[in-house]
């Protein structure tokens, strides 16, 4: 059976001046609203852009601030839809991998050899709303999609779309240890941003990081808006970190089906489907399809580039003792007292 997917089309490179650069070789014309958004608005040097602008609180590219802003005008959810939410740079190819298995699992077994997720990117398959299905100026037919339909969006709780917010949709989050999220972000942009742009070092970076200026940050801000939303909603948004993914699948899993309204049976538990389900959306699994080492779901960016190793603890690697001090101290300031925490494992 086939899978409906988002397609995106190029229109031409542009750029906008008139004092401000936008997205060296990015394709597509801003919209006069954002044009004039973008000369009002504060702004930093950007990671993979020239620059980062600050909009509904969060620090964004120009090309998603276009995109969020259609967005904003056309989505109209559904009690039935499913919101996958991340913090970019913390699982999100994974849960969307998870969250499409466990909802489809009827249409798709696991186990079977013709699963889309063996021949379709994660990606295209949970189409994110800032980076694909409203970009470039789409405005698609969102009405094709059957239920329940699926979606991410990298967007804080604040700036979703107030039906989203007011319906009875779900929206799953997932985020991740800030040290290794930071290091994973760093590494990834220093592979996809356009070689006209200067490098961005690790110092830098990490600078920028611990200041709130990175994509859809600062993340304290991410964590939290979603973090308080699940204390007070409990049934709208669930609210998982990366480590505990990594630690016990097989529960997450079952939390999560439950959570999205088809918990697994116990003939399925007996039968091993949710195990089947852990295996095929595996690290080691996706990032050694065909699908998934070519071709490109999001944008320009690769799909080789969206794996790199899974681990947990992988800052160690990285940072000094003296950022390692530097970003604790921000994340007990920003996440003191919310009663959302991190093991930072020395």
């Amino acid at each position: 059976m086939r899978v409906p997917t988002i397609s995106i089309t190029s229109t031409s490179d542009s750029q906008f001046t008139k004092n401000h650069v936008v997205d060296v070789g990015e394709e597509e014309k801003l919209s006069h609203e954002c044009k004039e958004l973008l000369l009002s608005v504060p702004r930093e040097r950007g990671w993979r852009t020239p620059y980062i602008y600050q909009f509904q609180g969060f620090w964004c590219q120009p090309k998603q601030i276009q995109a969020i802003l259609s967005f904003h005008k056309h989505f109209q959810a559904r009690d039935s839809d499913v919101i996958v939410a991340t913090v970019p740079k913390s699982g999100t190819t994974w849960l969307k991998a998870l969250s499409f298995a466990i909802l489809n699992r009827n249409r798709f077994p696991p186990f079977s050899n013709n699963h889309p997720l063996l021949v379709s990117n994660p990606h295209d398959l949970v189409p994110f709303f800032e980076y694909k299905v409203y970009t470039n100026n789409q405005v698609p037919d969102l009405s094709i999609i059957p239920h329940p339909r699926l979606f991410a969006t990298h967007i804080p709780f604040a700036s979703l779309h107030e039906s989203i917010k007011s319906s009875k949709c779900k929206i799953v989050y997932v985020c991740r240890n800030p040290f290794d999220t930071f290091v994973s972000s760093w590494v990834f942009i220093d592979k996809v941003k356009p070689e006209t742009l200067p490098p961005l070092s690790l110092e830098e970076a990490f600078n920028m990081y611990c200041n709130g200026v990175v994509g859809f940050g600062p993340f304290w801000d991410h964590m939290l808006g979603y973090w308080r939303e699940s204390l007070e909603r409990p049934d709208k948004v669930l609210f998982l970190k990366y480590e505990d993914l990594k630690q016990d699948i097989a529960f997450q899993l079952k939390k999560l089906a439950k959570f999205l309204g088809c918990p697994f049976s116990m003939e399925e538990e007996k039968g091993g489907v949710v195990e089947d389900i852990a295996k095929l959306c595996s690290f080691e699994k996706l990032k050694n399809l065909e699908v998934n080492v070519s071709g490109k779901s999001i944008l320009n960016f690769e799909n080789r580039h969206l794996f790199r190793k899974g681990e947990v603890g992988d800052w160690l690697n990285y940072l000094s003792p003296s950022m390692v001090k530097q970003l604790s101290q921000v994340m007990e300031e920003k996440l003191g007292g919310s009663g959302l925490e991190f093991k930072v494992v020395s």
